[in-house]
């Protein structure tokens, strides 16, 4: 497996990402995770942990399913300049402060916090390790879903001109898988996607930050 951090701009991106299961970067974090895509075909999956910037946590973690289409772009981003699009599917969606997660360190981002870390910093199978494990474990108390009603309304109030999005719609009915075989699956998520994590995969390469820093 391979492990990246995603920063989004706002939580109203993270909303539509859960609602249509499609995520989009920035020119340079779309070629990124493109190529990591394409180099782990068949070899591991890649994983993304999603923080909304100066949010003081992380909000959950998804798989890229597919590559990046730079032929398609969705219409559903609270920003317009987002080009591209690619599938993803979402594992755990729950709020881990950055606190929990504050001993991490990226030793390919000068040894910084992995909550210092910039969009589509890849991370080394260690830390990645590290991060899925602690995502898997912390009981969380919140999530995005507590507010998804208040982010589908206000969708519509920002619609209102009647552009529809050019990706369909799906279930947000997502959240947690059991990467251990034995293990119950967290008491504060709903029912399991019945995805396969494997602890053990996957080598990460170097890769430099493309946006900006997390606030501590």
């Amino acid at each position: 497996a391979r492990y990246f951090v995603i920063k989004s701009y706002t939580e109203d991106d993270v909303h539509k990402s859960l609602k249509y299961d499609i995520w989009a970067s920035t020119e340079i974090g779309n070629r990124r995770l493109d190529k990591a895509f394409r180099e782990s075909a068949d070899k591991g999956p890649i994983y993304l942990f999603f923080s909304v910037n100066a949010s003081g946590h992380f909000c959950g973690m998804a798989q890229m399913l597919t590559p990046v289409d730079y032929t398609t772009s969705s219409s559903v981003w609270a920003q317009d300049k987002w080009k591209g699009v690619f599938k993803v599917k979402w594992i755990f969606v729950k709020d881990i402060p950055n606190g929990q997660l504050r001993h991490i360190r990226v030793v390919n981002n000068e040894n910084k916090p992995v909550t210092n870390s910039r969009d589509t910093q890849e991370l080394y199978p260690e830390p990645g390790r590290e991060m899925l494990k602690i995502f898997y474990e912390y009981r969380s108390k919140t999530s995005i879903l507590d507010d998804f009603e208040f982010y589908d309304k206000r969708q519509v109030e920002m619609r209102k001109d009647g552009i529809a999005p050019l990706v369909g719609p799906t279930s947000p009915g997502v959240v947690t898988t059991n990467p251990y075989a034995n293990l119950p699956p967290p008491i504060t998520e709903s029912s399991p996607n019945n995805t396969n994590i494997n602890l053990n995969g996957g080598s990460g390469n170097d890769s430099a930050g493309s946006q900006n820093e997390e606030s501590e």
